[in-house]
């Protein structure tokens, strides 16, 4: 997927600097903890890497993700790919809400995808409610729904908006991929707050990557939010937006970002602690290193990073092409 401060393209930055501040080694076993998981690719990882991961996010479509990457294996059932994609489309809460032939007024989707998209919906919470497939087979089929269809949704990468008219990526026919499986053990996924959980885990490597700016993840994917809870929300406004109040994060505000992120550094059981964090921030490189230099020894490595751009070229008020990423390294005290 193309989301919103992925580690995809940063993952040997990562990677590297962990190991030479940690001193752990590829094959070493420990547990690794990555607290706001988005679509996951860090945790997968270290997943690989014969770690013990926990994974967590406030999201739910991203529990979904995670809970295949970190805790399905190889056994999970990948038999039913051509049953689903044999459906006949269906009138459901995604062609009723987000697109346009319904009435709308929404554009996220062609009507005849997001009627497939609900056809592949219903049948994977009918099998559940049946017993007919388990838990990870579940999960399985849910995430690579989820990752499926935003290839197909009529946007410029984020949900806050659609487009006017339905562009060529978006009028191609959905068709229901499967996500890979990563080998390694199973690790646990929790679909909670991160300063709530991270008073109940402890381990060996901390990993944090929270949004950066005011721009709250709940909005920008709340379509993806609906699809994987499927659980017929109110929704209002241009957009559609579901009523998200409760996923609202303390990082994506000045006041609060600071207590926030301090109270994460206190309560962490962890020998090791890694924030992921750019030059336009909500806290400065200074705040940070300041925060963390009174919990133990510190460390910043950086990197030059091309932007995320959910936009056009000529729209964006930002004009700058690429940004600092910081790795704040803190072993504890």
């Amino acid at each position: 997927m193309n989301y919103i401060g992925s580690k995809y393209s940063l993952l040997e930055f990562l990677q590297n600097n962990i190991k030479a501040f940690t001193g752990y080694n590829d094959d070493d076993e420990f547990v690794f903890a990555d607290l706001f998981a988005g679509t996951g690719v860090v945790g997968q990882a270290y997943r690989e890497k014969g770690c013990y991961v926990i994974s967590n996010d406030i999201q739910h479509y991203s529990y979904c993700l995670n809970k295949h990457f970190i805790e399905n294996s190889a056994s999970v059932d990948d038999s039913l790919l051509e049953h689903f994609n044999s459906l006949k489309p269906v009138e459901g809460f995604v062609y009723n809400n987000f697109c346009y032939g319904s009435g709308s007024g929404r554009n996220f989707f062609t009507d005849e995808n997001g009627m497939l998209c609900d056809a592949v919906r219903q049948e994977i919470e009918r099998l559940k409610n049946k017993k007919k497939i388990d838990e990870g087979t579940y999960y399985f089929y849910l995430a690579s729904l989820i990752n499926s269809i935003d290839k197909y949704a009529n946007t410029a990468s984020i949900y806050g908006a659609f487009l006017k008219h339905i562009k060529k990526t978006a009028q191609k026919k959905f068709k229901l991929e499967l996500l890979p499986v990563i080998e390694g053990k199973k690790g646990e996924v929790y679909n909670e707050d991160a300063e709530a959980l991270i008073k109940r885990i402890k381990g060996d490597v901390l990993y944090l990557d929270p949004p950066y700016n005011s721009r709250q993840y709940c909005s920008n994917y709340h379509v993806l939010e609906t699809i994987s809870r499927y659980d017929d929300p109110v929704v209002s406004g241009i957009a559609g937006l579901r009523d998200n109040s409760l996923q609202k994060s303390r990082f994506c505000s000045k006041k609060s970002v600071d207590t926030a992120l301090e109270d994460v550094i206190k309560n962490a059981d962890f020998k090791y602690i890694f924030l992921s964090y750019n030059n336009e921030g909500l806290m400065s490189p200074e705040t940070i290193k300041n925060m963390f230099i009174k919990h133990g020894k510190y460390h910043c490595f950086t990197k030059e990073h091309k932007r995320f751009k959910a936009d056009k070229e000529g729209k964006r008020n930002v004009l700058a092409n690429s940004t600092t990423e910081y790795l704040h390294c803190l072993e504890k005290n």
